[in-house]
């Protein structure tokens, strides 16, 4: 079992080393509790932060969770858990891909476990219809048609597109989001399918856990409301380190962004927060809250939990109210419910005032 294959599961060749090694899930369920906390982790995670969670240094545990994940979403059998748990592990593989490029084009010494564009065209049979050009990459319509039918922003519609001999034209970072696109389909592909009773039984806490966590997102209440002082210690320190021009790590960045989506707040006002960095990019930020927010998505991501932004080391300044609450909106309703609404001042509404 390789590297590549844990960081990228969804390869061919990852599917292979497993087969190769024999392994039996009926045997890895029962027996090997690593793989089955990991592969729980992962679902969980897609379902409430967006992501699959902290990989494991262990090749085999983090490899296999994997296959084990994908029998437990098939196990829950609801199609808002197949698109969460398709659209994570698309989105890390999609950040991981563009890291490994990013160290290609710096002519850093790139690990075992990183990949280059060409594989990744060829494991999705993309080589002979994606062609680099001069200025980027032309690649056939009915591929291009096919990858992209799930974007909805108008850049992606075929008549905004300068089609030219059957082609259409792509940067390279486009191509990545097609690519992404690729991906979330085979991850999707075939869930759910049937599962042994064995492993079934084996899995039933995992799953119990699963529903539970399925069932609090869908009881969390719409708020539109945007009062700062009220918010949870952790999403204060991150707004606060956000109008300091601070640069966020994906993570921390994915939760207070998730946090102001959830409680009302729209793109171009989370845009707005983001200027102030030295580093802003606009149109990756823009990008990035719609696909939050569900624009550019199939489901809109929540807030991270309490547990997860404790891992992750956002977790800060904790009070005694987050002793008692597992998760940054369930604190942040609770302050709104005990607050007078004659004493609650939108911040969005005290901003427009002052300019």
């Amino acid at each position: 079992m390789q590297r590549l294959h844990a960081r990228y599961p969804f390869l061919e060749g990852a599917r292979e080393a497993v087969a190769t090694e024999a392994v039996d899930l009926a045997t890895v369920v029962e027996r090997d509790g690593a793989v089955v906390d990991r592969a729980c982790e992962r679902v969980l995670a897609a379902l409430e932060d967006g992501d699959t969670g902290e990989p494991r240094r262990d090749v085999r545990t983090e490899l296999l969770s994997y296959p084990v994940a994908r029998v437990l979403v098939s196990l829950v059998d609801e199609r808002v858990l197949v698109r969460k748990y398709a659209w994570a592990e698309a989105t890390v593989a999609y950040d991981r891909i563009t890291d490994d490029l990013e160290d290609t084009t710096e002519l850093k010494s790139v690990a075992s476990a990183g990949i280059d564009l060409e594989t990744l065209l060829a494991e999705f049979d993309l080589e002979a219809s994606a062609r680099e050009t001069g200025d980027g990459y032309r690649i056939e319509d009915a591929t291009y048609l096919s990858l992209a039918a799930t974007l909805r922003d108008d850049e992606w519609r075929l008549v905004n597109r300068a089609l030219a001999n059957g082609e259409v034209p792509v940067s390279e970072s486009e191509l990545l989001v097609l690519l992404r696109e690729a991906i979330r389909g085979r991850v999707a592909d075939g869930l759910p399918f049937d599962v042994p009773e064995a492993i079934a039984a084996e899995l039933e806490d995992e799953v119990a856990t699963i529903r539970d966590a399925l069932a609090d997102l869908e009881l969390t209440r719409e708020i539109d409301t945007v009062v700062p002082e009220l918010f949870p210690p952790c999403m204060k320190a991150l707004l606060d380190a956000i109008q300091q021009g601070e640069h966020l790590p994906h993570h921390s960045r994915f939760a207070i962004t998730a946090f102001l989506t959830s409680i009302g707040m729209d793109t171009d006002e989370i845009v707005e927060l983001y200027r102030v960095n030295s580093a802003f990019g606009e149109e990756m930020t823009r990008y990035q809250t719609d696909h939050i927010r569900g624009e550019t998505s199939p489901t809109e991501y929540s807030a991270p939990s309490c547990a997860t932004m404790q891992s992750y080391g956002d977790c800060v300044n904790k009070d005694d109210r987050c002793e008692r609450i597992a998760h940054p909106m369930a604190y942040y309703e609770s302050r709104l419910d005990e607050t007078d609404e004659d004493d609650l001042e939108d911040w969005r509404e005290a901003t427009a005032e002052d300019s």
